[in-house]
């Protein structure tokens, strides 16, 4: 029931598509990450003067390994009194500390010359980080080998090109997924090797409060590792906020591969409308309310929507993201709420995409047969042959015969026969059929 009372699909209907992300992309897992970058800090700065014990090292460090939603609503609980949600979490690590003999003393460094940002942008790249290599390139990475494969599969599968929808020069279907895998690859391997910036400087990012406090100590060098330790890369020039540009080159990929899959899914079900593709057969399932043969394309028709609901999140974020009032102000805070959001979104298409691919099953004989019943695609190789030989209104003699017309094959050859050609030039062209004229496309397809 409480699925059902969701107002977001994404905690609702599409839930069990969507769990993994649970705690990671939530407000919990924002909450557990800040209490991460907190007690790290804690750590680097008492690591300073003296060298904790394991015991109380082990102590602090398993505050993190257990928490809890019960730690996390006290966490709210705090916040709701005092308004702020990252000093609710200083004044709950506090509270853990204070009866344990040695961090105790050491209360006062939580949170420590740090702006709330220093703490938040290292948490939200952490959860960037989690949410790209665990969840969104591996799936994406599925869909590219499944149509690798595909590609391979159906390397030699000549089919009717549609160029403007119509009839156009034939191609194979591995080739035409061919295209999609070398667009898909591109953009992944752009998101893989992406780099997460973060800092770690203060409120206005110069180290004012840190260099006060200890004039004589590397704050550059403690920062630089402390952000390094976590995977991340330093970024020493900001304000009092980390400016977010990764998060819009990431935002801006995704969306950019995002919608490479919509044209997919597109191509896709056309490809099943024109009877090119059919899907397995799932017995239990019912495909209309009142029309019992129906079979729909909903895996396509599902991603194709997931799809751009992630790709409204993503362009917001390039569009807001990479401009801030002055130093600092809080109209990102929200924003950055839904990370998580186009994450799942992207999650559901994909895995709707998946499932899609995998019911595939192409029917050769439909595609043959199609292609045998339209021979006037041959009239460019025809006319292309007719002006390599410079034969005067090679176009405009294949136009008056093909244009508009379905052409036989004996229409063809007898064209053949009468024009003034070479004998080999004429015997090449009479062996062309609309199933071998596909030029290169095995080979492109297969390579």
């Amino acid at each position: 029931m409480q699925t059902l009372l969701s107002i977001s699909p994404l905690d609702g209907r599409y839930h069990e598509a969507t769990k993994e992300l649970q705690t990671i992309g939530s407000e919990f897992g924002l909450i557990k990450l800040r209490i991460l970058v907190e007690s790290e800090w804690l750590i680097t700065l008492t690591k300073l003067t003296q060298k904790p014990s394991f015991q109380t090292l082990q102590f602090l460090q398993n505050l993190v390994k257990i928490f809890s939603l019960s730690d996390a609503q006290e966490i709210k609980n705090i916040e709701q009194k005092i308004n702020h949600d990252s000093k609710a979490i200083e004044y709950f690590l506090k509270a853990k500390l204070e009866s344990h003999k040695e961090w105790k003393k050491y209360l006062e460094l939580i949170h420590f010359a740090c702006t709330s940002d220093d703490i938040t942008n290292i948490a939200y790249a952490l959860m960037v980080k989690k949410l790209r290599d665990h969840h969104l390139l591996p799936n994406m990475e599925k869909i590219i080998k499944q149509l690798q494969i595909m590609s391979k599969k159906y390397a030699t599968q000549p089919m009717l090109a549609r160029t403007h929808g119509q009839i156009a020069t034939p191609t194979t279907m591995g080739k035409e997924l061919a295209n999609f895998v070398i667009r898909l690859k591109q953009q992944y391997k752009q998101c893989a090797n992406l780099k997460i910036r973060a800092k770690f400087n203060g409120t206005v990012g110069n180290f004012n409060a840190h260099y006060v406090a200890f004039p004589n100590v590397d704050w550059l060098k403690i920062s630089r590792n402390f952000v390094q330790k976590f995977g991340l890369t330093w970024n020493l020039y900001t304000t009092q906020i980390e400016p977010h540009d990764y998060l819009v080159e990431l935002s801006d990929i995704l969306n950019r591969f995002n919608h490479i899959l919509i044209g997919l899914c597109r191509d896709l079900w056309g490809y099943i409308a024109l009877g090119y593709f059919t899907q397995k057969m799932i017995t239990t399932e019912v495909g209309s309310s009142v029309m019992p043969h129906k079979i729909n394309p909903i895996d396509f028709e599902n991603a194709e929507g997931n799809l751009g609901m992630a790709n409204a999140v993503l362009r917001h974020f390039s569009d807001k993201l990479l401009i801030a009032r002055w130093q600092r102000d809080l109209s990102d805070s929200t924003v950055l709420r839904n990370i998580g959001t186009s994450c799942a979104y992207a999650l559901i298409a994909y895995k709707s995409l998946i499932k899609g691919l995998d019911k595939l099953e192409i029917d050769r004989d439909k595609i043959n047969h199609e292609l045998d019943q339209h021979w006037e695609v041959l009239a460019e190789a025809i006319q292309t042959m007719m002006r390599r030989f410079k034969i005067k209104n090679s176009y405009e003699a294949l136009k008056a015969i093909t244009r508009g017309h379905k052409v036989s094959r004996k229409v063809l050859h007898d064209f053949i026969h009468r024009l003034a050609l070479p004998k080999s030039a004429k015997q090449k062209l009479l062996k062309l059929t609309p199933a071998n004229y596909v030029g290169l496309a095995i080979t492109l397809a297969r390579k």
